[in-house]
């Protein structure tokens, strides 16, 4: 009889453990959803950015109304170096209402290796150097349906969420200003 009892209990307790246990795996499951859609990028001076996968676009926190480029690059890229002084031009010409962000695609780079490249070749915007980086490339990248093995640079144009236009390869800096003025309704 209390091989039974105890039995019942230890049962009991199993299955109590076991619910409580499927109830905060869903809650983890639901927040790994959650925050595979956000990513979190650090610039090479320590300024972070907060970017968030809304439908078909990419959201910058607090970038309402702006235009946001997505320079994604690599340092030893003749086209990306190249790209950089001309990204610099326009954030000059739009001011605040033009965020860059550099996006390296590559992996182990160290921050004095971006401050040397952003030196170099006049990137005068934030570069960013996180665990996220690759994740929000592919994710940039699968919106674009440019597959997974995709040349480079690549400056994806959005403003609130919306994608503007997307460039890959070397661009003529007019291009990608008349593009600017059509979304800021200049």
């Amino acid at each position: 009889m209390i091989k039974i009892s105890l039995f019942t209990i230890l049962l009991g307790a199993t299955l109590l453990i076991q619910g409580c246990g499927d109830k905060e795996k869903k809650t983890q499951e639901a927040n790994a959803m959650i925050a595979s859609n956000e990513y979190v990028l650090t610039s090479t001076e320590n300024q972070q950015f907060v970017v968030k996968k809304e439908l078909d676009g990419f959201v910058l926190e607090n970038a309402k109304g702006k235009v946001v480029i997505f320079d994604i690059f690599a340092t030893w890229c003749p086209p990306c170096q190249a790209a950089a002084s001309h990204l610099s031009s326009l954030k000059k010409t739009f001011g605040d209402d033009l965020i860059v962000i550099g996006v390296s695609i590559e992996d182990g780079i160290s921050n004095a290796e971006l401050q040397a490249f952003k030196k170099e070749h006049g990137a005068e915007y934030p570069l960013v150097n996180s665990s996220d980086n690759r994740r929000l490339v592919s994710a940039i990248a699968s919106a674009l349906k440019l597959g997974e093995r995709f040349p480079i640079p690549i400056m994806a144009l959005y403003k609130d969420g919306k994608l503007i236009n997307h460039y890959i390869g070397e661009v003529q800096e007019e291009f990608i200003a008349s593009d600017i003025n059509q979304a800021l309704g200049k």
